[in-house]
């Protein structure tokens, strides 16, 4: 049997990671012959940008896995205040430590239900479950119960409010001299520099002036065309700034590096841009929720809108994640993002939204206002109007959905409103075809002129990179001094023109429905080459065999008794911690601590302990340790 399913596996694995016989590589980003990527700028300056900073704390630190120092389990009815008194309680009695956590709290499996709000506000804490599935006998299932306050959400992680990091440190603003600073860059001159020191987080405004509004054919909202309403209006002055939330890195003189490029050409002749150090003011950080189920009541699985808006909201929040969580019967989130920063949201799922279908609903991706540096990955839709989602407007940016997938989707996922920059949707995946009835976009990178509150040009300098939307469409059109693109996707049609869209010139396109791209994730390909653990094209050519990036297998058999199989796959060889723990933290066993080779590699578990003892029945939790990562794997020994 585990032959059998060594097979599968390995068969899954190499479907998405090996490179085709018959590649090919985009003309405007490709693997140089020093097997680093190369990036073409076009006659406006346009050019891709680095994705690779996106995630909890940019990605250069992996997501821990935090020991339990707090238990509790479901009381009868009301379960609000159980929970947030164990909050308040650990934020009360448990400092943070020296790695910016207090601990983590344990909900034991049952079922709790809320009638209120869950409010995880205090920096370093981790909530975890016991499992996400639907049996509360063995899985923690949060259920959201009843409509009051109405539009509410269960669980709001961080400071709570959306400031859109409005906070400025007092005597530190000063302005961009840089005549223009491009899309991609991260360097630039200030006026004067003296106020600021490496590592401090600033705060980059580009006003929203009468003369960029002009070069943006103000907004192009199309207001007065047909079809349009009188609210339907250009963008006004001041209403749509654009916002970028940084960390310095190098100071010379008065050169500026921050940690992660911009994503919008910033122009001085057509806004004077500055900058100004934040002040942090309620930011929460650290904050993780694990391995639990959100269930929203509704009074039917089709309709009803007499219930809990959103199941998690992380708000005014840095360095953060959610993991392995899967929420269900939300009305318009299942995850959402405002004033969020630094974030990883991964393995995880939003399924079923019950509402009517139509506007303001049905968002089970969502970054809203603020929202920044952001990592879905490894995630799930279903019957979603917009799956994954920027509605945050112009403070949003730097947005990566990789390996995500959508079934029975109502509508596109795309740059929904007012100039979201930086979306990459990298190997999106529908996993059928279209709505009989219902628009065929799938992915849209487009100006939605008059629709909905004036959105206009929804996204700009945004990606298709190696998706595929089946029978459906993907509409990529070019916005005044940006660019949008689609490269290596595969869809019915891939244009700047469809059904129900306003007219504009095409994006760049290329290799549509084209097999072979390369590299065949362009997240992961700058995130290697960042790390120092590119492979190049030539290095692909002559080790196909070798994964591209660090991955974990689930372990088989799962459930197991009395030994189950751990896999990993590596993309060069190199030293592999690899740990058991229980629920609460705690090191069970120190299963392999060695090199490895590049490849795929296995250990194998028998339900033991240090000791030699056996264990109990129940869930554990395995990491796979690297050179750049943690990966978290969950099996569950029945005996």
């Amino acid at each position: 049997m585990v032959n059998k399913y060594k097979n599968i596996i390995l068969i899954s694995l190499f479907s998405f990671t090996l490179i085709p016989a018959q590649e090919w590589q985009s003309n405007i980003v490709y693997f140089g012959n020093d097997g680093k990527l190369n990036y073409e700028r076009d006659n406006q300056g346009n050019s891709i940008p680095d994705f690779s900073y996106v995630g909890y704390k940019n990605r250069n630190d992996s997501i821990p896995f935090i020991p339990v120092v707090k238990t509790i389990s479901p009381v009868v009815g009301d379960n609000t205040d159980n929970i947030n008194n164990a909050i308040f309680e650990m934020a009360l009695n448990n400092p943070i430590q020296e790695n910016g956590f207090r601990g983590t709290l344990l909900l034991e499996k049952g079922l709790y239900e809320v009638y209120g709000t869950i409010k995880i506000n205090a920096s370093g804490i981790v909530i975890r479950g016991e499992g996400e599935g639907e049996n509360p006998d063995s899985n923690t299932v949060i259920y959201g119960r009843g409509n009051s306050p109405s539009s509410r959400t269960i669980i709001v992680a961080g400071g709570g409010t959306s400031t859109k990091w409005s906070d400025q440190v007092s005597g530190t603003k000063t302005n961009i001299m840089s005549d223009t600073v491009f899309v991609g860059e991260n360097t630039f001159e200030v006026a004067n520099a003296s106020a600021y020191s490496v590592g401090d987080n600033i705060i980059i405004y580009h006003p929203c002036t009468a003369t960029w509004l002009e070069a943006i054919d103000y907004g192009g909202t199309m207001s007065g065309e047909p079809g349009a309403e009188a609210a339907d209006v250009p963008w006004a002055v001041g209403s749509q700034p654009i916002v970028f939330n940084r960390y310095i890195t190098k100071i010379e003189g008065n050169i500026i590096t921050i940690d992660a490029p911009l994503f919008n050409t910033l122009i001085q002749s057509l806004s004077q841009s500055y900058i100004y150090k934040y002040g942090r003011g309620a930011l929460r950080t650290n904050i993780g929720i694990e391995n639990l189920r959100v269930d929203i009541e509704t009074h039917n699985l089709t309709n009803d809108e007499s219930h809990a808006y959103n199941a998690i909201d992380l708000f005014l929040i840095e360095d953060a994640w959610i993991r392995n969580v899967t929420t269900l019967h939300f009305y318009e989130a299942g995850f959402r993002t405002n004033t969020a920063t630094r974030i990883t949201i991964e393995n995880c799922s939003a399924l079923e939204p019950v509402s009517q279908i139509t506007g303001g609903r049905r968002y089970n991706f969502e970054t809203y206002t603020a929202s920044q540096q952001i990592l879905f990955q490894n995630n799930r839709a279903t019957s979603a109007r917009h799956a994954y989602m920027s509605n945050g407007m112009s403070w949003t940016s730097g947005i990566v959905f990789y390996n995500c997938t959508s079934e029975g989707a109502y509508a596109s996922s795309e740059g929904h409103r007012r100039w979201s920059q930086g979306l990459l949707y990298d190997n999106h995946r529908e996993l059928d075809n279209v709505r009989p009835g219902y628009n065929i976009r799938r992915i849209g990178l487009y100006n939605r002129a008059y629709y909905g509150t004036s959105h206009g040009w929804s996204s700009v300098n945004s990606i298709t990179w190696n998706c595929d939307v089946k029978d459906g469409e993907i509409l990529i059109q070019q916005p005044p001094i940006g660019q949008n693109y689609s490269i290596g996707s595969f869809a019915s049609l891939i244009a700047g023109y469809g059904d129900d869209s306003f007219d504009a010139p095409i994006g760049h396109t290329e290799g549509t429905n084209k097999i072979g791209l390369n590299p065949s994730s362009l997240y992961l390909a700058q995130y290697n080459e960042r790390m120092d653990t590119q492979v190049s094209v030539h290095e692909e050519k002559s080790s196909i065999n070798i994964p591209l990036e660090f991955t974990i297998l689930p372990n088989y058999p799962n459930p197991f008794n009395p030994t189950t199989t751990l896999g990993y796959s590596l993309p060069q060889t190199e030293k592999v911690i690899v740990k058991v723990y229980d629920v609460t933290g705690r090191t069970i066993k120190n299963l392999f601590n060695g090199i490895q080779e590049a490849g795929i590699n296995y250990t194998q578990w028998n339900g033991d302990n240090d000791f030699n003892h056996q264990v109990g029945s129940g869930v554990y939790f395995y990491t796979i340790q690297a050179k750049h990562g943690l990966l978290t794997g969950k099996m569950i020994l029945v005996k």
